[in-house]
């Protein structure tokens, strides 16, 4: 289960990023000029229904928004709320799985927010819409839902062969570590390995073997789609204001 596969990753995750602090700090900027951009200066309250260790939803709650974070892993929900302590900035924590966020919070926020490319694990275009559909129900009219997602088609996609996606490598008192992820393409889906290496010196490097599962490499345009199928009336892809392209949908 995905869960799984990010209760273990979470001690790991800040090494996704070549600079955690850093990000939270600049995808937070990023992602408040987009709100302005879209729903105008009013916009206090955010849902992030993706947490993760709480890389987006630190970093707008220390510029001012009163945010609400969800996850369907519990560590990585354990791991942001001491992050947010370390930050000294107050987050409502909740573990949720993103299909059900408006049968769990039943209230409505300026903004609803997934990034991280967290919408992929989602295996069809059904699971996808029900999602967006409670996505609609928790965004406050005239406010607006954010997700960003890596755009698989500038991807090349072989079936059956392994690909590798390295991450980043870091220096540590002991040594270094690597990250570095392994697809395995099958049409419109890849089951996704990750690898972390600790490398302290010795003949031998400790390596974790993570598995992720299968991610649906669904395309911007039918994303685009399914947020008008959920009832949003306007729908717009960024890109180049992000680390990943944003589809902003506005109710």
């Amino acid at each position: 289960m995905i869960e799984n596969y990010y209760d273990s990753l979470a001690p790991f995750y800040k090494f996704i990023y070549r600079d955690w602090n850093a990000s939270v700090r600049s995808q937070a900027n990023a992602l408040d000029t987009v709100i302005r951009e879209f729903t105008g200066n009013e916009s206090k309250t955010v849902l992030d229904v993706a947490c993760g260790i709480g890389t987006q939803s630190i970093g707008l709650a220390k510029l001012g928004y009163r945010v609400t974070s969800s996850d369907l892993s519990s560590a990585e929900i354990e791991m942001a709320r001491q992050e947010a302590y370390r930050y000294e900035v107050q987050i409502e924590f909740q573990v949720a799985d993103m299909r059900q966020v408006w049968d769990i919070f039943q209230k409505q926020f300026d903004v609803v927010l997934a990034c991280d490319n967290a919408i992929p694990h989602l295996m069809d275009d059904n699971e996808i819409l029900q999602a967006f559909k409670q996505f609609y129900q928790c965004t406050w009219t005239r406010g607006c839902c954010i997700i960003s997602v890596r755009d698989y088609a500038e991807l090349e996609k072989n079936d059956r062969e392994d690909l590798i996606y390295p991450r980043h490598v870091h220096q540590t008192n002991d040594g270094r570590i690597v990250l570095f992820d392994i697809w395995r393409f099958d049409g419109n889906y890849y089951e996704m390995t990750t690898y972390i290496v600790e490398d302290i010196g010795r003949t031998e490097a400790k390596t974790l073997v993570l598995h992720g599962g299968r991610c649906y490499c669904v395309g911007i345009s039918t994303l685009e789609e399914l947020f008008r199928k959920a009832g949003f009336h306007e729908v717009v892809t960024i890109r180049n204001r992000f680390f990943q392209p944003l589809i902003v949908a506005k109710k």
